[in-house]
């Protein structure tokens, strides 16, 4: 068996990324956070003035932008036109501007290329919101992450708030409701579960056992196709 790739999918938070960054290093995989070059390009735009509606003008504008993934200290940084840009792409205000940019033809196969390199260069975990259904369809081992969107909300709300965001619950919540709508209805590579990937529902799950329900997944889908 050659490199494995893991594809974890799910909608806005249903903490992917931190599930995922848990069990990659546990593993001893690579961990690819594909929904941070979204909202990396999501910046740029933001930067440029550029409004989210504008297709035209987000796709004239990503031959200015270059996003990579730097580790430092074993934590993944974020790397826009070669400015750490870890921290300041966490905003609802980027994560509104990242659900734009994802849904422009252009922007997905500017990242498409970039993504799939990556898992031919050893073994990754990935996740996102197409991973197993557009980016890496052939990957042995594919989870659906998911949870209400009152859990999302309020994990998200309390995020928020650790960070000194000045947010409400309500706000929150409709943020939420609102990413999962415009995920699944966009016409290109809307959220959707593959048809082999396993459902994974973390709503009554702390961090920790949804870490290991992954865990075990994963090690089970290994074991069975080597077997």
């Amino acid at each position: 068996m050659g490199y494995i790739s893991v594809a974890i999918d799910g909608p806005s938070g249903a903490g992917k990324s931190t599930v995922a960054r848990a069990a990659a290093a546990r593993l001893g995989y690579v961990y690819v956070d594909t929904g941070a070059m979204y909202r990396a390009i999501g910046l740029a735009v933001c930067r440029r003035g550029i409004s989210g509606e504008d297709a035209a003008g987000i796709a004239a504008a990503l031959p200015e932008i270059e996003i990579r993934l730097a580790y430092q200290d074993g934590a993944q940084r974020v790397m826009l036109n070669d400015e750490d840009v870890s921290d300041a792409i966490r905003t609802p205000e980027i994560a509104h501007y990242a659900s734009k940019v994802s849904a422009v033809p252009e922007v997905r196969q500017f990242l498409l290329d970039v993504q799939r390199d990556m898992a031919k260069k050893g073994n990754i975990l990935m996740d996102g919101r197409d991973i197993g259904t557009v980016i890496l369809p052939d990957a042995p081992v594919k989870i659906f992450l998911t949870a209400s969107a009152e859990t999302r909300a309020e994990r998200r709300y309390l995020e928020l708030a650790e960070k000194g965001q000045q947010v409400t619950r309500e706000s929150v919540l409709h943020d939420i409701v609102e990413r999962d709508r415009q995920d699944m209805t966009r016409a290109v590579a809307p959220l959707r579960q593959a048809e082999d990937a396993v459902l994974l529902d973390t709503s009554e799950m702390t961090l920790e056992e949804s870490i290991d329900a992954v865990l075990q997944i994963i090690r089970k889908k290994i074991e069975d196709q080597t077997k």
